[in-house]
């Protein structure tokens, strides 16, 4: 039978690239000369440190399409954390999300079976593996998905006939 693997991952060579170009670009900007900002990376977390507000705001806009150049989907990382403010410096996390938790799990299989194809999901730790009798209807699947409003961004693989 026909299935695919619905995921949702992020490669990490690519965002410590992006991380990397950031850095060199604000250590030449001359609107940092002088100011202690950076840009880490530890995991799964990207963390901006500056010296004020504004500088942040500039770092995300330095970083954000460096990251989208180097093919990372911005969509895969959580901004929404607000800046703390920590003495005189002040810093925000970036949580980068990969793989498809339970709720989102749940959602993308109703969601599936809400539009009455004929196919299966199973999930399958932080993937959801979709099995179907035809071809075709795997690929209205992800033509369904694509075109749904989820806020992660979705990767379609090992598809198998």
């Amino acid at each position: 039978m026909p299935s695919f693997d619905v995921v949702s991952e992020v490669d990490m060579h690519e965002v410590r690239n992006g991380v990397d170009q950031a850095n060199r670009e604000i250590g030449n900007r001359f609107d940092f000369k002088g100011a202690d900002a950076r840009v880490e990376l530890e995991d799964n977390r990207i963390t901006l440190h500056a010296e004020v507000d504004f500088q942040l705001q500039q770092m995300q806009d330095i970083l954000l399409p460096r990251l989208a150049k180097r093919g990372v989907d911005i969509g895969c990382l959580d901004t929404s954390a607000e800046p703390v403010t920590s003495g005189q410096r002040v810093y925000q996390v970036l949580t980068i999300r990969s793989g498809i938790d339970q709720d989102l799990a749940r959602k993308i299989g109703r969601l599936i079976k809400d539009s009455k194809l004929k196919v299966q999901t199973a999930v399958q730790g932080e993937k959801l593996r979709v099995t179907g009798k035809k071809r075709d209807d795997l690929q209205q699947v992800i033509a369904l998905l694509k075109q749904a409003e989820l806020d992660l961004p979705l990767q379609y693989e090992n598809f198998r006939d």
